[in-house]
C-alpha cells in the first residue's frame, strides 16, 4: 500500500505522526545522535541526564593525533640535483623543484629523479669492419636525465634501451669504417659518428636522456695480426715525427736563406749600378776627348797611349829601364816596390844593346813597339 493513499495521512514521512507539526530536527540533536553512535562503537555509554557521552574526549584525541601524523608525514625534501615527479592516484600530476615540499599522504606519491649526475654506460665487443676485418672496440657513453617524466613513463627500462641503442650505433659506424682508420687516424671520426648515430636512434623513443659525451677508449686488432698493426702504428707515428722535424728545420733555415738572397740581390744591384756609373763616366770622358782628338789626332793618340801604359805598368813589379843617350847611374827604389808588392821580387829588365861609358857614340836601341796605338786603330777603322 502506498504511503500517500487517501485516508492514510499517517504514512506520510514528511509529516509528524499524530498530526503534530514539530518542524525539522535540530543540528545539535543530529550531532548528539552521531556521537552516541560513535560511543556505541567504542564502548562508550550515555548518562541518563542527556550529558556529554563518556569516551568522546578519547575519540577526539585519537582523531587529532591521526591528523597530525598524516600532516607531518606529507613533508619531504628534494635535493638540489633532484626533481620530484608527483603522481596523484597513480597518474602523473606535476614536477616539483628542489627544496622542502608537502604532498598529502595516500593521495600523492613523489618519485625523486636525479637530473644532474652524469652516468656512464660501457659498450664493447668484436665487430666487423668495412674491409671485412675483425676489431675489438671499447667505448663509454656518458648521459644524464633531462626529462624526468619521459624517463619514468616512456619505456619500461630507459637505461637498458640506451645500452642497446649504443651497441647498434657503434656496430653501424664500425661496419662503415676501415680497420686502419679505426686503429690509427680515424678514431675521432668514429667517436663523433657514433654519438650522432646514437642521438638519432634514441630521439623517436623519447627516453628523457641526453648524451653528454662518447669516449673512444680502445680499439685493438685480433692477437694474430696485432704485431703487424703495431708496426704500422709505429711507422705512422714516425712519419708524423719526421714531418714535424722537417717543418721545424724549414722554419729555421728559410729565414736565413731569405736573408742571404736579399743580401746577394742588394750586392748584385750595387755592382750593377757601379758598372753602369763607371761606363757612363768612361763614355763622358771619351765624349770630352772627342773634340781634342779631332783637333790633333796624333798628339791625342800618343797621350792616350802613354796614360794607358802608365796605368798598366804602375800595378806590376817589372821595371823597364831605357838608358838611351845617358851614362848616369840610375836609382831604383826597391824597398818601396817591395813594400807595395809584399815579398815578391822585383824584376828589372834592361835593354839588350851594349853599353859603353867611355864613348858617347854608342847608343842603346829601344825595343821596337809592335803594339799598334789606339790612334792607328782608330785611323784604320776610318779607312
Amino acid at each position: 500500500m502506498a504511503w500517500n493513499e487517501p485516508g492514510k495521512n499517517d504514512n506520510d514521512p514528511w509529516k509528524n505522526r499524530g498530526g503534530k507539526d514539530q518542524g525539522p530536527p535540530e543540528l545539535d540533536e543530529l550531532f548528539k545522535d552521531l556521537g552516541n553512535r560513535f560511543n556505541g562503537l567504542f564502548g562508550g555509554k550515555n548518562d541518563n541526564k542527556g550529558g556529554t557521552p563518556k569516551g568522546g574526549f578519547g575519540i577526539g584525541l585519537v582523531l587529532i593525533v591521526a591528523i597530525v601524523i598524516w600532516f607531518l608525514s606529507g613533508w619531504y625534501t628534494l635535493r638540489e640535483a633532484e626533481s620530484g615527479v608527483v603522481l596523484r592516484f597513480g597518474q602523473f600530476h606535476e614536477l616539483k623543484e628542489p627544496g622542502l615540499r608537502f604532498n598529502p599522504t595516500f593521495i600523492d606519491t613523489v618519485i625523486p629523479v636525479d637530473i644532474q649526475t652524469v652516468r656512464t654506460i660501457p659498450a664493447a665487443g668484436f665487430m666487423l669492419t668495412e674491409d671485412e676485418n675483425v676489431v675489438q672496440v671499447e667505448m663509454e657513453v656518458q648521459y644524464r636525465v633531462v626529462n624526468p617524466q619521459e624517463f619514468l613513463f616512456s619505456v619500461p627500462d630507459p637505461t637498458n634501451s640506451l645500452r642497446q641503442a649504443t651497441d647498434s650505433a657503434l656496430r653501424s659506424v664500425i661496419g662503415n669504417s676501415k680497420m686502419d682508420d679505426i686503429l690509427t687516424s680515424g678514431r675521432e671520426i668514429v667517436r663523433q659518428s657514433t654519438r650522432d648515430e646514437l642521438e638519432a636512434i634514441i630521439e623517436p623513443y623519447k627516453l628523457g636522456l641526453a648524451v653528454v659525451d662518447v669516449n673512444f677508449k680502445d680499439a685493438r686488432p685480433p692477437e694474430q695480426v696485432k704485431d703487424a698493426f703495431d708496426d704500422a702504428i709505429a711507422a705512422r707515428e714516425d712519419e708524423v715525427r719526421y714531418v714535424n722535424e722537417a717543418r721545424a728545420y724549414a722554419s729555421e733555415v728559410e729565414p736565413r736563406a731569405r736573408g742571404q738572397v736579399n743580401r746577394m740581390v742588394q750586392e748584385a744591384t750595387a755592382y750593377k749600378q757601379g758598372k753602369i756609373l763607371t761606363a757612363q763616366g768612361q763614355v763622358a770622358k771619351f765624349e770630352q776627348l772627342l773634340p781634342e782628338y779631332k783637333a790633333a789626332p796624333e798628339v791625342t793618340r800618343q797621350r792616350l797611349y802613354l796614360e794607358t801604359m802608365e796605368q798598366v805598368l804602375s800595378s806590376t813589379s817589372k821595371v823597364l829601364v831605357d838608358t838611351k843617350g845617358t851614362g848616369n847611374m840610375m836609382y831604383l827604389p826597391l824597398d818601396k816596390i817591395m813594400q807595395q808588392q809584399g815579398t815578391a821580387p822585383t824584376q828589372v829588365q834592361r835593354p839588350t844593346n851594349t853599353y859603353n861609358t867611355g864613348s858617347s857614340n854608342n847608343t842603346s836601341q829601344p825595343l821596337p813597339n809592335t803594339r799598334s796605338s789606339r790612334g792607328d786603330r782608330f785611323n784604320g777603322g776610318r779607312d
